[in-house]
């Protein structure tokens, strides 16, 4: 039978998720409000509008930025909140079942692979790069692999790579070598 029982877990994953919580809250808001002047006024220009290439503008007229009918924003404004306060709730001294724990992974598991598609949007279909986006995938790549550790049993391949900061560092390295790639200099 599956250990179910309450779950503290490290200082660092708690901080991880309320820091990274609050910059994608910080993100996702920015950016839906950036949205709604857009609405509001059709010639307002993002202020993250910097050149052709770094162009919050381009991303948000994209079809890609409404998957669900909706903009992607406000799922990103309510999960990314939830993150920050379940963060906050474990730095105060909250334990959670198991169970939650893996709604939590569940969560963050669709969130990266979302993140992931529109990585490649962004990169290939899209032809921009919207700084605010930028920060949600920072902040993704940590939240994804730091709750996967969470989760994992004790003897588990996550919880034995060492140094445990190298698959973060290595997916990092990856999104700039495609970036680089298929943006070269033109990004500045």
């Amino acid at each position: 039978m599956p250990d179910l029982s309450p779950r503290r877990p490290t200082r660092g994953t708690a901080l991880l998720l309320l820091i990274g919580g609050l910059l994608g809250t910080l993100a996702s808001t920015a950016l839906t409000v950036d949205r709604v002047r857009a609405l509001e006024d059709p010639a307002f220009s993002p202020g993250c509008d910097i050149n052709a290439v770094l162009s919050c503008g381009d991303v948000m007229e994209a079809w890609q930025s409404d998957v669900l009918g909706f903009p992607n924003t406000l799922l990103g404004i309510a999960a990314f909140a939830a993150l920050a306060a379940l963060g906050l709730a474990l730095l105060a001294g909250a334990a959670f079942p198991r169970w939650l724990w893996f709604a939590v992974l569940g969560g963050v598991t669709a969130g990266f692979a979302f993140t992931v598609w529109l990585i490649g949007q962004c990169l290939y279909v899209i032809g921009a790069l919207c700084p605010w986006c930028l920060l949600v995938w920072a902040v993704m790549i940590p939240l994804f692999w730091y709750v996967v550790r969470e989760v994992a049993g004790p003897r588990s391949w996550p919880r034995r790579v060492a140094p445990h900061w190298l698959v973060p560092l290595a997916l990092y390295a990856v999104l700039a070598a495609l970036v680089r790639a298929e943006f070269g200099d033109r990004l500045w």
